[in-house]
């Protein structure tokens, strides 16, 4: 039990939330009224602009134009829709990284096999990914580098590798296997362009999808 409570310990201490893109900026006394008056104008904005025509169907002069700011104001605080986007879903991903790390410190506590606990992980990563898709599609195609710890993606990587470390600790799996790599095989059907190709050209329910993905962390503990 000390070494689960060590690992969790660890790993928690070692997580990034995803909200520095705004919450950094909240906190900086630096900030003047009217620039956080533009900041929200230009969220909003791009909120009601997605929800009308869809993420892909609108661009940076849009937002600018409809927020009533100029490009440069614009680009100045976000460099591209993905660090637009990214600081939309901001507070839904830090909501959902609360959630989940709360879940698995209970888990954790009470003895939860690590594997399991990945399983729930993963599936309800699937339902998320869903509801956010066109925004994590933007993210992935601007090109910020998925190891910044701004990116979705850095988080996703550090809890499943951690998962699959306590599974190694706990004897579920092989030492021999590589749990980093191992963690980028499990998320690969989960990145939001592969995500949407399966399920919305493909056709794949999100139940199936989970099954899917569940199915490959039972074969893992086939190693154990």
């Amino acid at each position: 039990m000390m070494k689960m409570e060590i690992w969790y310990n660890e790993k928690m201490t070692h997580s990034i939330p995803l909200g520095q893109l705004l919450a950094a900026e909240d906190a900086h006394s630096g900030e003047r009224a009217d620039a956080a008056a533009n900041r929200v104008r230009v969220l909003q904005a791009a909120e009601r602009l997605f929800a009308a025509a869809g993420v892909e169907n609108v661009n940076m002069a849009d937002i600018a134009k409809e927020a009533g700011v100029g490009k440069g104001t614009l680009y100045r605080r976000y460099a591209s829709k993905g660090e637009l986007c990214l600081a939309l879903m901001d507070s839904q991903f830090r909501d959902f990284q609360n959630l989940m790390l709360e879940r698995l410190r209970q888990m954790t506590v009470g003895q939860t096999p690590w594997l399991r606990q990945l399983n729930y992980f993963l599936d309800a990563l699937v339902f998320f990914t869903a509801d956010h898709s066109p925004l994590l599609c933007e993210v992935q195609r601007s090109g910020i580098p998925a190891q910044e710890d701004t990116a979705p993606y850095f988080w996703l990587h550090l809890t499943v590798s951690g998962l699959l470390r306590g599974a190694v600790a706990g004897g579920e799996l092989s030492p021999a296997l590589d749990s980093e790599l191992l963690a980028d095989i499990l998320l690969a059907p989960l990145r939001a362009e592969t995500f949407r190709f399966l399920h919305e050209h493909r056709g794949f329910a999100l139940e199936r999808i989970s099954a899917g993905m569940q199915a490959l962390v039972n074969d893992l503990g086939e190693w154990g």
